[in-house]
């Protein structure tokens, strides 16, 4: 059971870190990132240090000693959490206690709410603490995997067998861990990894039909996630949650769809959820019946979420009402609440003061997918200063994105020093133009290490040592934050979400669905003048079939505006507006048939 209607998702591979110790014990999940094992052994020990616990080190100089950092990190995590939620509980008789908090935060026709109002106003202080152990949830630690991050690793004696690689220890520290949550796979299908899941127990039912490391895929489309679930259900993994995510309104990378638009994607979902767990469940059961393994009589639960750019309590129950979904992630506003994500001064009021035209999809990662980022953040500042030195690249200490084999065997990353020295000399032999010259020059040195500067706020925020990596910040918010300006609470974000107040001052933010659809109207474009004058342009079919699909979108929208009058009539007209008045601009937008080239 979930005490709320929101999670928060993975922000970064710092920012959220250690959220779940913040908001757990408040029934509230998040998700953490498991790409930086060296940045989870320093959390350990400044939390050890802090609960005043003993702290034993994991060198790397032992065998598997990232999956087993990672797993010493999610049971200090999941220790923490329940000492935390037992001390909650008992704060129960305390006015202004923790359990209050935890109680006015849940939205207002909560049943669990009105259940405890009315079991305390019927028996004793005893009584109380006994219902609480029975039905007061906590919230899920649960971790974020990036599947295409599977990085080879290596010894003295060459390249060590694959589940040594990045994702795989982080599958193995996750699965070998006390916590009972739930792995995030995120970034699209690693059939080779999907397949080391069937290695471990706590990702099938046991013989009660408890799954206790449960499945979460984040996708981007219905077609997606259907060709995902049948593939692990064929290997007896179940799917318990389709987590879609917007492909461009949303925090970090960005995996644009071919035009398909937020609203018609969850349509197909709310429309095909009956068959998708049905068609799953066979292939699910089958596959467990040869395998000797438990299977459940019915279908486990299954949840459908979404993110990517909600913003007000109108959009949060709209989404869960209207498309029939159990929770709703809340992602970029949260960097603006320090109780619960790990934001410095100085980025924090970088946000705080950004607006939409700080707010932009770089070309910054070294996984070359679109990135969100902020203008003005210090990780930049720090590369740039680097580059205009005559030294551009970093010294790339983690080497977590180290998958480029371009000039060499053993993968490099991009953004590294070593990579971009190559790249530049390779550049240097080239008869290029000034400006094509320094076009590609400024592509090489745009990449960023990542790896280094998402990780970098925490220890700024802990007054940890950042000697050996700089503390240059990365940070990447979505487009929605520019309509959030100041510091929060997290029971002010919490009122925000559930409608009980407004945090945002602005009168002139869009619909979340209507901004989606402008960043896809400027990314078609992008991709249409790209396609005239091409150096790796789209092709025509992919930009024709790109336009009808937001034609679709669109008019899909338009029979939207009824369903929205019948909750908010005001709303229902700027949309309309607003709706108007992108479809004539796509409509004059450069035409695909233009180009000849």
């Amino acid at each position: 059971m979930n005490a709320h209607s929101f999670h928060i998702p993975v922000m970064g591979i710092g920012f959220t870190i250690d959220t779940p110790l913040r908001v757990a014990p408040f029934g509230i999940s998040s998700v953490i990132s498991l790409v930086d094992d060296m940045l989870m052994e320093k959390m350990r020990e400044f939390h050890s240090r802090q609960m005043n616990v003993p702290f034993k080190g994991i060198s790397s100089k032992i065998e598997d000693f990232r999956a087993k950092r990672i797993t010493a990190f999610l049971d200090m995590m999941d220790k923490s959490v329940k000492e935390k939620f037992e001390e909650l509980k008992d704060s129960f008789h305390k006015k202004g206690g923790e359990l209050e908090k935890y109680m006015e935060m849940l939205p207002d026709k909560s049943e669990l709410k009105v259940k405890f109002q009315q079991f305390v106003q019927e028996h004793s202080p005893k009584s109380v603490k006994e219902w609480l152990n029975t039905h007061l949830p906590t919230g899920s630690i649960d971790v974020n995997i990036m599947t295409k991050l599977d990085k080879e690793n290596y010894e003295d004696n060459g390249k060590l067998p694959a589940e040594y690689n990045d994702a795989h220890a982080a599958v193995r520290g996750f699965a070998n861990s006390t916590v009972h949550s739930a792995l995030v796979l995120s970034a699209g299908m690693n059939p080779r990894l999907y397949g080391y899941l069937e290695e471990f127990d706590g990702f099938y039912p046991d013989e009660k039909g408890e799954i206790t490391k449960k499945i979460i895929l984040k996708v981007s489309d219905y077609r997606s996630a259907l060709i995902q679930g049948k593939f692990l259900a064929k290997k007896g993994l179940w799917v318990s949650e389709y987590r879609v995510e917007s492909g461009l309104n949303c925090g970090g990378h960005a995996f644009a769809t071919q035009g398909y638009l937020m609203g018609p994607i969850l349509e197909e979902f709310r429309k095909n959820k009956v068959g998708l767990m049905d068609e799953t469940y066979k292939l699910f059961s089958q596959a467990l019946v040869a395998k000797s393994r438990p299977c459940p009589a019915v279908a486990p639960e299954v949840t459908f979420t979404a993110q990517g750019g909600v913003g007000t309590a109108y959009e949060h129950q709209f989404l869960l009402d209207h498309y029939e979904l159990d929770s709703v992630g809340w992602g970029s506003p949260f960097l603006l609440v320090p109780e619960v994500t790990n934001v410095d001064e100085p980025t924090l009021q970088l946000l705080i003061d950004a607006k939409e035209d700080d707010l932009y999809l770089s070309n910054i990662s070294p996984l070359g997918v679109p990135f969100n980022s902020v203008r003005g953040n210090t990780k930049d500042i720090e590369k740039d200063i680097k580059t205009v030195s005559g030294r551009p690249g970093s010294g790339c200490s983690k080497q977590y994105a180290s998958l480029n084999t371009e000039f060499t065997d053993k993968p490099i990353c991009t953004a590294s020093r070593h990579y971009q020295r190559l790249k530049i000399s390779e550049l240097d032999t080239k008869e290029l133009t000034f400006y094509e010259y320094q076009k590609e020059y400024k592509a090489i040195t745009d990449k960023a290490c990542i790896c280094v500067g998402l990780g970098t706020s925490v220890l700024l925020v802990n007054d940890l040592d950042t000697t050996s990596e700089g503390e240059g910040v990365s940070v990447c918010p979505g487009p929605n934050l520019a309509y959030f300006s100041k510091k929060s609470t997290l029971s002010e974000m919490a009122d925000h979400i559930y409608g009980r107040q407004n945090l945002i001052e602005r009168q002139d933010r869009p619909n979340m669905f209507i901004n989606e659809l402008n960043m896809y109207i400027e990314y078609f474009e992008i991709k249409v003048k790209e396609a005239i004058h091409p150096i790796e342009g789209k092709p025509l079919e992919y930009l024709t079939v790109f336009k009808q699909n937001l034609i679709d979108g669109i008019d899909y929208y338009k029979g939207l505006v009824e369903v929205i009058s019948e909750t908010d009539k005001v709303e229902a007209i700027a949309f309309r507006s607003d709706l108007a008045r992108l479809e004539r601009r796509l409509e004059y937008s450069l035409q695909p048939e233009m180009n000849t080239a």
